[in-house]
């Protein structure tokens, strides 16, 4: 692993350490250098502003390990794990969410979310000639329902279990992902 990235690693880790006691509005680069024993020239070498490190932070910890999960079989799981990061990172979501940051929250769900299902309804499209916009219309349709289902489930304090969650979802949407496809099966693009 490169030296920059060791120190973007060591400023994510500061600034969720400070996060778990501290408004993400509140926190300053000085408190996040100090935490971190980094001058601040090196924070804004490898970063714009705090904002950006939390991009970077939702980016690279949140988004790399749910490429396997693209699939009818196994969004359920994929999805699972989206619950996992928010549970395991509860202080850092919940200050985000209830923050200026809160884009970044709502942009990383919105991606990770929006790359499972696009795998999902590509796969269920196999065979059924849906035009490509159809396909992200339906993907994006399902993609902001469930975001806001894990966001509600964040202002709820979490109390639903995830696994809950997740088989009310799959009964929720077994079968209607194909319907949606074969209703924009043969459309011809709206002149």
């Amino acid at each position: 692993m490169s030296a920059s990235h060791l120190t973007k690693k060591a400023l994510a880790r500061s600034l969720k350490s400070l996060m778990e006691h501290i408004p993400l509005n509140k926190i300053t680069v000085k408190h996040l250098v100090d935490d971190c024993g980094v001058n601040r020239q090196t924070f804004y070498y490898h970063f714009q502003d705090i904002y950006a490190l939390l991009e970077w932070i939702y980016k690279t910890e949140a988004v790399e390990s749910l490429t396997a999960y693209r699939s009818y079989s196994t969004w359920t799981d994929g999805f699972y794990k989206i619950f996992c990061y928010i549970e395991n990172n509860k202080a850092f979501c919940f200050n985000t969410l209830d923050s200026l940051g809160r884009t970044h929250l709502d942009g990383y769900l919105y991606e990770v979310t929006h790359d499972l299902i696009m795998g999902v309804v590509n796969e269920l499209a196999c065979g059924i000639q849906v035009r490509s916009e159809d396909k992200e219309f339906v993907t994006n349709f399902y993609t902001l329902a469930f975001t806001g289902l894990i966001i509600q489930w964040m202002r709820g304090n979490m109390s639903e279990p995830p696994k809950q969650i997740i088989e009310k979802l799959s009964e929720l949407i077994e079968g209607n992902v194909v319907r949606a496809l074969h209703r924009y099966e043969n459309k011809l693009p709206s002149t």
